[in-house]
């Protein structure tokens, strides 16, 4: 990709370091860019346990020099569908041709994140945790923290999640995210502690060690379990949603028994309850919103990204997966050489390039996580799987900066060499 004489680099501040904030500050830093991120907390973790990556994320993370073994995930390559009354399993694969077993990944949260500061304070990164953003000026790019300190910048990435300040400050006004009816618990089993239980109980989960499991309560009220594996197999991830309506109560909290948990669930096989027994007390419990589409992603020199942008429900896995791809179309069209006057318009192109998609994965999230006739629609749909899966966002990005900005890089070259010869 060219790029235009000069090789200037650009000064880059991100808010947010989540795995959105550090993939984006990761591919601008590659590209000689001087990068600074912005953490409220002092010691940044990705709660929430295990995640899925799957291969159109990979393909980004590959791009960016990212090891997927350093990820220590399990593969997995479908789900196996168990009847929570019966406890029968039926195993259902992908149904497109070439989405073999060694792509898609499942993975603690932390080891993504680790991965991912090591690999961007590598590159020369600066993460500075314990510096809250309180403002943004997206036409001068310039960020405020909270202890007063105003950071100016050629470019400023909004990378802070579901509660973003930036948002605000971008769009003009106050977007947020509406309850879903639909909270969760969440959890880490570590596997060794299956080897207290009866061969009966277990079976059905070691037998398949290596994917998804999901657990559908035939119920006008959404309940579902999740169990899968990560950190090579050491921890079972568990999630159990359920229809919250109590979402908007004062009373409600992230904190939760292990006894509601089972309580909610106790009529299901007690294989299932098996695992769920096993997790530790308190368990934690997080609301499941989805963010209304956006009317904008930037605003002059400041762009929105990842759940800051598109926050939905984790029905098809993409959450992390679209502000992988985003922090990789930024990288691509911001290389070396990009002026400072050129940032906005290549901002624009941005969303131009990347907002339907992430519109996309946001409704389609919510609709198949509370429209009856759509769950599990991902499973049943090549079409779906093929949009989602098949994606290769950096070759989308590198064609569309061809197209719209290769022109004018070639142009300034030209104009460069022009005045060189004038002066020699």
């Amino acid at each position: 990709m060219s790029s235009t004489p000069g090789h200037s680099p650009l000064s880059v501040s991100v808010v947010g370091a989540g795995i959105g904030g550090l993939t984006a500050a990761l591919a601008l830093q590659r590209n000689g860019h001087r990068v600074q991120v912005f953490e409220s907390v002092e010691a940044k973790a990705e709660i929430g346990a295990g995640i899925g990556l799957q291969i159109n994320a990979l393909r980004v993370l590959h791009h960016l020099g990212i090891d997927k073994q350093r990820l220590r995930g399990s593969s997995y390559d479908g789900m196996t569908i168990y009847d929570a009354m019966t406890g029968v399993g039926v195993p259902r694969k992908w149904l497109l041709p070439d989405m073999g077993a060694n792509q898609n990944i499942l993975c603690h949260r932390n080891d993504i994140h680790n991965e991912l500061v090591r690999c961007a304070l590598d590159a020369g990164v600066v993460l500075r945790q314990g510096s809250q953003v309180v403002d943004c000026d997206p036409q001068s790019g310039t960020v405020t923290l909270k202890n007063g300190e105003v950071v100016s910048a050629d470019v400023v990435i909004g990378a802070d999640g579901l509660r973003s300040t930036l948002r605000s400050k971008i769009l003009g006004e106050s977007i947020r995210a509406p309850v879903s009816g639909l909270s969760c618990f969440r959890g880490l089993v570590p596997t060794t502690k299956l080897k207290d239980l009866p061969a009966e109980l277990t079976e059905w989960y070691t037998a398949g060690l290596s994917g998804l499991h999901g657990v559908f309560v035939e119920d006008p009220r959404m309940r579902m379990l999740v169990f899968y594996p990560c950190r090579n197999g050491e921890f079972i991830n568990v999630v159990a949603l359920y229809t919250d309506d109590k979402q908007d109560d004062r009373a409600w909290s992230p904190v939760a028994s292990r006894a509601e948990l089972l309580e909610r669930f106790q009529d299901v096989q007690p294989k299932f309850l098996s695992i769920l027994r096993l997790l530790d007390e308190p368990v934690l419990r997080w609301q499941l919103r989805a963010l209304p589409v956006l009317p904008r992603w930037t605003n002059g020199r400041a762009a929105l990204l990842g759940d800051s942008a598109h926050a939905t429900l984790p029905t098809l896995g993409q959450g992390a997966a679209a502000a992988i791809e985003e922090a990789g179309a930024l990288g691509c069209l911001l290389p070396l050489g990009t002026t400072p006057e050129e940032v906005p318009k290549r901002l624009a192109g941005y969303q131009e390039l990347r907002k339907p998609r992430g519109d996309y994965i946001n409704r389609e999230a919510l609709e198949q996580g509370i429209v009856r006739e759509k769950k599990g629609l991902y499973l049943r749909s090549p079409e779906t799987q093929r949009m989602l899966l098949g994606h290769d966002a950096i070759k989308a990005a590198q064609e569309y900066y061809e197209q719209h900005f290769a022109a004018s890089v070639l142009e300034k070259e030209e104009l460069h060499r022009s005045r060189e010869g004038l002066v020699v």
